[in-house]
C-alpha cells in the first residue's frame, strides 16, 4: 500500500487516534468510541489497530496503539498504519509528539518492492499534521526507498553497469557530474585493487565518481562499497552464505540514498560520491589467496582471504578521496559478519577518531530514530594485520575483532582528511517491522543527513 500526503484535510477524512498503553482515558475520545475500545479490550497495545464503526456500515475512525514507547524504532510505529488502514483519507486529530517521525513512519511503512510481482495498487491519503516538515520528510523517505530498491534488486538486474546507470540517473535529476573509470583503465589510472577484485566477472569493474555543489563549499565525500555480488572468490562461500549477497552493494546503495537527501535539500556542500562497483566472481583470472596486490596508496596487501574483498576496493577509493583532503569523509560498507555478531542487524557500528563528530552523530541518531553505535579503533589490534611478505594482510590470523580490524585496515588509507568515519552496516531487515518490510534497508543515512543539515544551518 502506498501513502500519499495531502496538505489540506479532505472533508471525508477519518481520524486515527494514537493511544499509549494504559492511557486510553486521556485520549479525549467520545463516549461511544471509548465504550467500543473497552468492549474490544483495546488499551493502546503496541501496533494494535482498532477500527471504529460508523453509520451505514462505514467507518468513523480508528485507534492505534503505541505501546510503552520503549525507544529504538518506536517513534516510527505509525508505519503499521500504512499496511493496515483501509483505503481512503485519514488524519491525526491531535498532532503526534514527534510529527516528522510519525509521518516518516507512515511513508516508510508504505514501501513495497513490487518490481517482480503484480500486486494491486492501494493508497491511503494522510493529511500532514501541524508541526511536520512534509518536504523534508518526503526527501528522507525517497532517499531511504532508493537505497531499499537498489539493495532489493537481484544482481541479474543490478550489476556494476546498472549501478552506474542508477548513479547517472540520480546525478541527472540534481545536476551533478559523473565520471567513470572502467575495466582495464583502472590499471592505467592506478586503482589496482578495484581491478583485481572485479576482473573475473563478465561485467567490467569500475569506479563511479559523482560531484555536486559549488566548488568552494565544505568538502564532504561519501564512499560506498559496491560489490554487486560476492561469491567469496576462490575462497568461495557455501551456498547458504551466498543467498543474501545481492545486498553486498548495500554500502553503495546507502551513500546514494544519502546523496539523494543532500542534493534534494540543496545543502551547501561540495559533495563527492565514490563507488567502486564490482562483482567478486570466479574465473581463470580471479585473484588468489596468497597474492600480493599493490594499492593506489602504494601499500602492498597480502591476500589472506579472497572473501575479504570489500576492504580492498574501498582502500583504493579512500586513497583517492583522501588526496584532496575533504573536511569530512564517510565510508559505508556491508563489510563484516563480526559486526552483526557484536551488535545484531539493527545497530550498525561506526568507527572514528573524531570525538566531536561521534558525539554529534550520536545525538542526531537519537533525534531521528536511526540507531548507530560507536566502536573503538583499538590501535593494538592493528598488529593482527601483519604480513611477512607485504606491508599488510587483508585479514587476521586469529579471527578475533573482525569488524575492528577491518576498520583499522581502512584507516591506513586515510591521512589528509580532517574527519573520517567508517560504517559497517548490514543493509537488510531480517524480519518485517512496522516501518520496514523484510529486505534491503538504509541504515545511518538519516542520522548523517540530520548532522550535515544542522552543520549547514549553523
Amino acid at each position: 500500500m502506498a501513502v500519499e500526503l495531502v496538505s489540506q484535510r479532505p472533508e471525508a477524512s477519518r481520524p486515527v487516534y494514537l493511544i499509549r498503553k494504559g492511557r486510553l482515558e486521556e485520549a479525549g475520545l467520545a463516549p461511544s468510541v471509548m465504550n467500543w475500545a473497552k468492549a474490544n479490550g483495546f488499551d493502546g497495545q503496541s501496533g494494535r489497530l482498532l477500527t471504529v464503526p460508523g453509520a451505514e456500515n462505514g467507518l468513523e475512525g480508528a485507534l492505534f496503539g503505541l505501546g510503552d514507547d520503549e525507544g529504538g524504532f518506536a517513534p516510527l510505529a505509525t508505519g503499521a498504519l500504512a499496511k493496515s488502514l483501509p483505503e481512503g483519507d485519514w488524519h491525526f486529530p491531535t498532532p503526534p509528539n514527534e510529527p516528522d517521525l510519525a509521518v516518516l513512519g507512515l511513508l516508510l511503512g508504505g514501501y513495497e518492492f513490487d518490481r517482480y510481482t503484480r500486486k494491486g495498487a492501494r493508497t491511503i491519503r494522510f493529511a500532514v499534521p501541524n508541526g511536520c516538515d512534509a518536504a523534508r520528510v518526503t526527501r528522507l523517505a525517497e532517499g531511504v526507498c532508493l537505497a531499499r530498491d537498489l539493495i532489493n534488486t537481484p544482481t541479474n538486474d543490478m550489476g556494476p553497469a546498472t549501478l552506474e546507470a542508477e548513479m547517472r540517473k540520480l546525478a541527472s535529476r540534481h545536476g551533478a557530474e559523473v565520471e567513470v573509470v572502467l575495466g582495464d583503465r583502472l590499471i592505467e589510472a592506478n586503482f589496482p585493487m578495484i581491478h583485481a577484485v572485479g576482473r573475473a566477472s563478465a561485467e567490467a569493474p569500475r569506479l563511479l565518481d559523482l560531484r555536486w555543489g559549488r566548488a568552494d563549499a565544505p568538502k564532504v565525500t561519501l564512499v560506498g562499497k559496491g560489490v554487486c555480488f560476492d561469491t567469496g572468490g576462490l575462497d568461495i562461500k557455501p551456498a547458504s552464505g551466498m543467498l543474501l549477497m545481492k545486498k553486498d552493494m548495500g554500502g553503495a546503495a546507502n551513500v546514494l540514498g544519502l546523496a539523494s537527501m543532500i542534493m534534494a535539500a540543496k545543502l551547501d556542500l561540495r559533495l563527492r560520491v565514490l563507488v567502486p562497483a564490482v562483482e567478486n566472481a570466479i574465473s581463470g583470472n580471479a585473484f588468489r589467496p596468497g597474492d600480493v596486490l599493490r594499492s593506489r596508496k602504494g601499500v602492498t596487501v597480502e591476500i589472506g582471504n579472497t572473501d575479504a574483498e570489500g576492504r580492498l576496493i574501498l582502500a583504493d577509493a579512500l586513497a583517492l578521496a583522501d588526496e584532496e583532503g575533504p573536511q569530512l569523509m564517510i565510508d559505508m560498507a556491508t563489510l563484516t559478519g563480526a559486526a552483526r555478531v557484536a551488535l545484531g542487524p539493527d545497530l550498525p557500528p561506526f568507527y572514528t577518531n573524531d570525538d566531536a563528530f561521534a558525539a554529534e552523530l550520536a545525538e542526531a541518531s537519537r533525534r531521528c530514530c536511526d540507531p548507530l553505535w560507536r566502536m573503538p579503533l583499538w590501535a593494538p589490534y592493528d598488529a593482527k594485520l601483519a604480513s611477512r611478505i607485504a606491508d599488510i594482510n587483508n585479514v587476521t590470523s586469529d579471527g578475533f575483532a573482525g569488524s575492528v580490524t577491518a576498520a583499522l585496515f581502512l584507516k591506513r588509507f586515510v591521512e589528509k582528511t580532517a574527519s573520517w568515519a567508517h560504517f559497517d552496516i548490514y543493509g537488510w531487515n531480517p524480519v518485517d517491522r512496522p516501518h520496514a518490510r523484510l529486505g534491503g534497508e538504509a541504515q545511518g543515512i538519516r542520522a548523517l543527513e540530520e548532522l550535515l543539515a544542522r552543520r549547514c544551518r549553523s
